[in-house]
């Protein structure tokens, strides 16, 4: 399987969220994960960091943010250069897409559980 380093950006520590789920769904498949928060903690041994930091070889940032606390983050999402940006349900973002598709950047209005589940992801 082609390896797909992701960034959940939103993640959570609340099982009951689904950016909790994704995580937990994405270590099962053993894809590499590194994840973003407000808070910091682990969830299927993957850490949740509290800083952005500039992770190399994302592939896909597939996001669990509303489209107005995604604002903060678009120059830092587009300096990732990943290949692909998941918009799950509720993150959908027009101005984003623009901006991404300025920077060549593929998008999928998704639910990455889904995705991961039918083996599209």
């Amino acid at each position: 399987m082609v390896q797909k380093k992701t960034l959940v950006l939103g993640a959570s520590l609340n099982p009951d969220r689904y950016s909790n789920m994704v995580l937990n769904r994405l270590s099962l498949k053993e894809i590499e994960v590194v994840a973003f928060g407000l808070k910091s903690g682990t969830v299927s041994g993957i850490y949740i960091d509290t800083d952005l930091k500039s992770y190399l070889g994302v592939h896909t940032v597939t996001l669990y943010l509303n489209p107005k606390r995604q604002e903060a983050y678009y120059d830092y999402i587009i300096s990732l250069k990943p290949e692909r940006v998941i918009f799950n349900p509720g993150s959908e973002n027009l101005v984003f897409y623009g901006l991404l598709n300025e920077a060549s950047i593929t998008f999928q209005v998704a639910c990455s559980l889904v995705l991961l589940s039918t083996n599209q992801y």
